[in-house]
């Protein structure tokens, strides 16, 4: 069984990872990034998902010697052009502090009316062979911005973003409702036939 390297210490992720490539068949053996502690995070210094994604693809496959994966992703923010964007992360000033990100959009968001809340979520999914090949795809998930979080599943902004045709936000979706219509689903699912030529 091949090993692939999931580039992400976020717990949250590889579980989500996991599970929408195992609904694709893909019969890997998927490992995170935390299964090498000595391998230094790699800063993200590119200026699109897309960038940051094959950067961190890339440093995982050469220091591991396996085909890895990475993806960024965000969530764009339309009356704010774009941003949090590849900012969205450590939006707040402190990388991966999902609350505090969410607080300070939502503030700064207030006086924002519905009609004008839209947003997406959109992800960058890479792969990258130890050799330097590379794939890279995307995906987006559009909704509109609750003014209060609710749910409790997911991570990052779930509980304000609201996917177009539903009444419930992304933390209020099961695991699999989530996958299905997730801009990081879409992204992977897309990646499949990628992973399927390339990774034996």
């Amino acid at each position: 069984m091949t090993r692939l390297i999931l580039a992400t210490r976020n717990a949250g992720k590889i579980t989500e990872l996991r599970a929408i490539l195992a609904d694709s068949g893909l019969s890997h053996e998927l490992v995170g990034a935390d299964a090498y502690p000595e391998i230094p995070d790699v800063k993200e210094t590119g200026v699109t998902f897309a960038e940051n994604a094959l950067l961190k693809a890339h440093a995982l496959a050469r220091a591991t010697g396996h085909p890895a994966i990475a993806d960024d992703s965000g969530l764009c923010v339309d009356v704010l052009g774009g941003a949090p964007g590849i900012f969205s992360a450590r939006w707040a000033g402190r990388h991966g502090d999902d609350q505090a990100n969410l607080h300070l959009l939502l503030a700064q968001l207030a006086d924002i009316a519905q009609p004008h809340r839209a947003a997406h979520f959109a992800c960058a999914a890479a792969l990258a062979l130890p050799d330097g090949t590379e794939r890279v795809v995307e995906g987006t998930l559009p909704g509109t911005l609750r003014t209060a979080p609710a749910g409790t599943g997911g991570f990052g902004y779930d509980p304000i973003l609201q996917p177009e045709g539903s009444t419930r936000t992304c933390a209020e979706l099961t695991a699999a409702e989530k996958n299905a219509i997730s801009h990081r689903g879409k992204a992977f699912r897309a990646l499949v036939p990628s992973l399927t030529e390339l990774v034996a």
